[in-house]
């Protein structure tokens, strides 16, 4: 397939599935952040307590990862996908009717479970359908779910809560709508092509799922990929997660004003996935992704320290560009460093297990905000982190471009 070949109706379902799966996960995830402030005044809860909604649905995400992705991996990615997403938004359903923190901390934890399966294996069946040389722009345009997620869920909290006044609980209410809709789409998805030729090889050579982990090659990129994605999600959610607290509490905006703010720098979210998960294509997955966290260094002052609305919405729109843009690259980055036998498995599981090591940047960012402020907060937790994912990053492998179910993807691995 060329360059420029409209991809096939299968292909463009499996991708939309993907994306639309992935946003939802996102939306429904920053609902609580939104609202965080005004489920514990309901509840009488602390700040601090109410940040660990957050925590528990980060830990249990590696959870998610592994039961949906060892089943992904032995019975294929469709039939795992589909329960995935049903019981993801029934619980993100469920939690409308929370009477007490208790419950609706159990919520999110199970909560937790279908969004550690959705993303692993939404990624795989995505990339395992979409051609080689596109990789990079539709990873840029897939990990970007996650930014119209947020982007979506500010929308409706300036819709539902801001504009017509409603509780935080319509807001979970809704979310089951669009949810549905990516169920319906995805249960139009033909299998993944190179899962069933990967089982037929292993059939054929003996060759057990057991046997691939036990390989040192795959052990050790394992171990670095937890590594390096745990730096990833410290980035994003240290970033993202206290940001509209910070600008409503920290910066003293309104709400509505801190929402807006939140929609424009997830614009730039988007843009920067796109764009940078495009120049992955001609630059290298390493290289493209090490521009991303050097560029945004010297914007660190302005994301943290401003003080004008101005000046806070520019600086957070430049810092989720950069933040994002390295984001864009990592569905095609970690598919393709994964070997073909645990694909459903490999890459989500890796990136969950980095999520859960970093599920406590939130409640670390408010202690420290409380005792030296939000900027302090802030700085203190970003700018060693985009060091050490450059350094991390610059120390590790690529497979740009590798044929999945070949015995270059092997190899790669």
């Amino acid at each position: 397939m060329s360059k420029t070949a409209p991809l096939t109706s299968d292909q463009r379902s499996a991708f939309l599935a993907a994306f639309l799966g992935w946003t939802m996960d996102a939306f429904d995830y920053f609902l609580v952040v939104l609202v965080y402030a005004e489920i514990a005044h309901d509840f009488g809860t602390s700040l601090t307590k109410m940040a660990f909604l957050t925590t528990v649905t980060l830990l249990m995400r590696p959870v998610g990862a592994l039961l949906f992705g060892l089943w992904a991996d032995r019975r294929g990615r469709r039939i795992p996908l589909m329960v995935c997403v049903t019981f993801y938004s029934a619980v993100g359903f469920a939690c409308a009717f929370a009477p007490d923190f208790a419950v609706l901390l159990v919520l999110r934890l199970l909560y937790g479970i279908g969004m550690g399966g959705e993303w692993g294996l939404g990624a795989a069946l995505a990339m395992e359908k979409i051609p080689p040389e596109r990789r990079g722009f539709f990873s840029g345009v897939l990990q970007e779910g996650y930014s119209l997620g947020y982007l979506i869920a500010s929308l409706a909290f300036l819709l539902i809560h801001s504009a017509l006044g409603l509780s935080w609980r319509w807001l979970f209410a809704v979310s089951l709508l669009p949810a549905l809709i990516s169920l319906i789409i995805r249960s139009r998805v033909v299998e993944s092509e190179v899962w069933q030729q990967t089982r037929e090889k292993m059939k054929a050579s003996r060759t057990s799922i057991r046997d691939v982990f036990l390989d040192r090659r795959i052990v050790r990129r394992f171990f670095y990929l937890v590594a390096l994605m745990t730096l990833f999600n410290w980035m994003s959610h240290g970033t993202q997660d206290i940001y509209p607290t910070f600008l409503k509490q920290g910066a003293h905006l309104s709400a509505s004003a801190a929402s807006w703010i939140v929609v424009v720098y997830n614009c730039g979210a988007i843009l920067g996935g796109m764009f940078f998960g495009s120049l992955s294509e001609k630059a290298g997955r390493r290289r493209t992704i090490m521009l991303c966290t050097l560029l945004a260094l010297p914007i660190v002052p302005i994301f943290a320290w401003s003080t004008s609305a101005g000046m806070l919405c520019l600086g957070s729109f430049l810092m989720q560009v950069m933040v994002q843009g390295a984001w864009g690259i990592i569905p095609a980055h970690l598919t393709e460093l994964s070997p073909d036998a645990i694909r459903g498995f490999y890459p989500g599981v890796t990136y969950q297990l980095g999520n859960c090591i970093a599920a406590f940047n939130l409640p670390i960012q408010q202690a420290l905000a409380a005792k030296h402020g939000y900027p302090f907060a802030l700085a203190v937790t970003i700018v060693p982190v985009l060091l050490l994912i450059t350094f991390v990053t610059w120390r590790g492998a690529e497979a740009k471009g590798v044929q999945f179910g070949g015995q270059r993807a092997a190899q790669a691995a």
